[in-house]
Parts: structure tokens; sequence; C-alpha cells
């Protein structure tokens, strides 16, 4: 039986794996040194607030598509991996100097992005590196942005959240009215906030529709890209029947319920109807692909 050999001419079996334990444990013991107290920041800090709350959901997820991609990377190894794989290791750990020292905590948490770069570069090549591209792209949805870059884009979300919003009850008959992004329903008067029409829930359901489509991997490039397009609409809709469903929470059961636990099933409703149209509109484009493949074999055998 034929066995892979290393640069060093070990064979790559088993009896390989202690001597890369030998070398690979001071790199795990060095990361745990540096990311155990950045994962307890985040644990205990933004992690807990409702805007941030995907981020470990989102680390979980990345995880998971690592180990997927793991054997497609390993069948990608370069003979001689490591090139290029210092400058990108000294960036990174940079980068986790000035996010630490100065309290910038998105250079923090995507040097560890940078870092993990650097290792899989170093151990396996820039080959192998690309098959796990999109694990790599989808860590970054969990980095907190700059203050700047959301207010900017939260704040025209927010009216356009609240106008829908305003326009859809009146139409349903509910006495409502709107005034900026404050909703007058009843004797209820509700602000919309960002954590109910902002950047990061937008980005949030645009990682959920990006992860979607990685998982079912369509062959047909049409379906992917017209899903990726609406995954956008979709997830402004959502956020319309997130905020739809706690002003109707509110005015029926009270402003106690609307901001009480209720206001943590909203959320829930958000990723849920998030999700359901997601699927619909896949299943839509899956009947709509069938339907032009079927009309082209009928169009065939005409001729």
């Amino acid at each position: 039986m034929m066995t892979t050999t290393l640069d060093s001419g070990t064979p790559d079996t088993a009896v390989a794996w202690p001597q890369r334990l030998a070398l690979g444990w001071p790199v795990v013991l060095g990361m745990l040194l540096l990311y155990v107290p950045t994962l307890y920041d985040l644990w205990t800090g933004i992690w807990l607030t409702e805007s941030y709350a995907h981020g470990p959901i989102i680390l979980g997820l990345a995880v998971w598509l690592l180990m997927r991609q793991w054997p497609e990377m390993l069948a990608r190894r370069a003979a001689r991996p490591g090139r290029g794989a210092w400058p990108l290791a000294v960036f990174g750990l940079l980068m986790y100097v000035v996010g630490r020292s100065q309290e910038i905590l998105m250079f923090e948490m995507a040097s560890g992005v940078v870092l993990l770069c650097a290792l899989i570069v170093f151990n396996y090549g820039w080959r192998a590196l690309r098959r796990q591209w999109f694990p790599i792209f989808f860590m970054f949805f969990m980095l907190p942005l700059p203050s700047v870059i959301v207010d900017a884009v939260t704040i025209p979300m927010k009216m356009a959240v609240s106008y829908a919003t305003e326009h859809l009850l009146f139409l349903f008959g509910y006495p409502i009215a709107r005034s900026g992004v404050i909703l007058q329903i009843g004797q209820y008067q509700l602000l919309v906030a960002d954590a109910c029409a902002g950047l990061q829930t937008l980005l949030t359901l645009e990682s959920l529709g990006l992860f979607y489509l990685n998982v079912v991997r369509h062959t047909a490039a049409f379906r992917n890209v017209m899903l990726g397009l609406l995954i956008i609409p979709i997830s402004f809709t959502a956020n319309v029947i997130r905020v739809v469903t706690l002003t109707l929470i509110t005015y029926y059961f009270g402003d106690a319920a609307g901001q009480g636990f209720l206001h943590g099933f909203a959320g829930m409703v958000l990723f849920v109807s998030a999700l359901t149209l997601i699927i619909g509109i896949d299943s839509l484009l899956q009947y709509w692909v069938r339907w032009r493949a079927d009309r082209r074999v009928a169009g065939g055998e005409a001729a």
C-alpha cells in the first residue's frame, strides 16, 4: 500500500501525528492565551446585547463550516506549504496588539481570522486556504463595525421600516400615526430602536441567507445569484414583520408585554420569518428553473 510523504520524508500516516502535535502545541497554547480573554470579553460584553447576540451563532456556524470543508482542504495541500504565511501572521499579530491595547474590538477580533488564515497557509498552502474562503468570509459578519458606519446606514433603514409599518397597519384599519421613527398606535408610543431595524440586524440576516446558499449549493448559477440579490429585500421584509409584531403586541397586551418577554419573542419572529422567506423564494426559483428546463426540452423535442 502506498503512503504519501511529507517534505521531510516522514510518511503522512498516524505515526506522524505525535510529531505534529509536539510541534503544534505551542501555537495552540499561544492562540488560547491571546483569544480566551477576547472571548471572555465578548461573552460578558457585546454578545449580551441584542445588536450583537448573533456573534456566537456565527462563530459556531463558521467553525462547523471549517470542519465541513476540512477534507477538501487537505486534498489540496501544497507540496511545500508556508510561503507567504509569515507576513500574514505578522499582520495579524499587529492587528491584535493595536486592537487590544487601543480597545478597538473590530481589530482584535479580525486579527484572529487573519492568524487562522496564516496557520492554514503555513501548514497546507494557499490552495488549501481557497477551499476555506467561505467560512473565513463568514466570520467577518460577527465583527462590530465602527459606529459612524452603523449610524449612517441605520437611520435611513429605521425610517424605511417605520414608514412601511405605519402604512401596512393603517391599511388594515389600525389607529396608527408616525413621526420620524416614533410610532403612535392607540394610546401607546413606540420608538423603533437600532436593534429592531439596524445595520447589524441586516448583516445578521444577510449572513443567514449566505449560509443557506453555501449549505444547499445549488448548481444553477441563476438561482444562486437571484437568491443572493433578494436576501437584502428579504431582510428588510423580515424587519418590518418584527416591528409590526411588536407594535401589535403592544397594542393588544400593553407596553409591559411589548418591552418584556414578548420583545425577545419578536426577535425569534425575525429569524423565523427571514428563513421562511428565503426557503419560500428559493422554492419559487427552483420551480422557475425547472419550468425553463422543461420548456427547453419540449422545444428540442418539437424541433
